[in-house]
């Protein structure tokens, strides 16, 4: 092929190449780790950008890891009075994943989570208190298995910024929460299983629009 004629090929390989990259550094958001930075308001839970886990020890051998699917969460705050944040969480216990549905079922029945009658954990804030620039134990209210039990969740601000994909104020977390699984009823096997579970939460709210 001559050079001439190849670079006629070539052209709108580059071109779009060049608009890719522009639509790159146009899109990526600035984001900003300083919690100053996040904007004040409401901000509700982006389910395509959040993830819960649990994980327990399996007898000494590995750490046994599960996921629920489907939950909703809301985050209200203002940097200027980071203490006075609110958060509020409900989880479908129903919505358990571990790769092994057989095992799912057993988990989600009465021995376990009894999922058919307590279908939902939630969560709500009683306080924060901050342990660094980035860092919250947010002590608040825990009821799994129809159990209510104060815990402290070990919160993480990641970064804030206006995300033009999605058209709004976008701010992350990673949060963990350690738990004695067997203070809410979920005792099987306790003294044989660990009973001391860390659920990790990876988190992105987005800015409620003002009406």
């Amino acid at each position: 092929m001559r050079p001439a004629l190849a670079a006629l090929y070539l052209l709108p390989l580059v071109a779009l190449t060049g608009c890719n990259t522009l639509a790159s550094a146009v899109l990526k958001p600035d984001v900003q780790t300083a919690a100053v930075s996040v904007p004040a308001g409401d901000y509700t839970l982006d389910p395509a950008h959040a993830s819960i886990l649990f994980k327990i020890n399996h007898l000494g051998y590995s750490t046994y890891i599960g996921r629920f699917e489907r939950f909703e969460a809301s985050l209200t705050g203002d940097p200027a009075t980071p203490q006075t944040a609110q958060v509020t969480a409900v989880v479908d216990m129903t919505s358990l994943n571990i790769a092994n549905p057989d095992f799912a079922a057993e988990l989600m029945g009465p021995d376990w989570f009894d999922a058919a009658t307590y279908p939902q954990a939630t969560f709500k804030t009683l306080g924060l208190k901050l342990t660094s620039d980035t860092e919250a134990d947010i002590s608040g209210e825990l009821t799994l298995k129809g159990q209510t039990k104060a815990v402290i969740l070990k919160a993480r601000l990641n970064g804030s910024a206006y995300d033009r994909l999605r058209g709004a104020d976008v701010v992350g977390f990673s949060v963990t929460l350690p738990i004695n699984r067997s203070e809410f009823g979920v005792d099987k096997y306790s003294g044989l299983l660990a009973d001391d579970v860390i659920i990790e939460i990876e988190a992105e709210f987005l800015k409620t629009k003002s009406e």
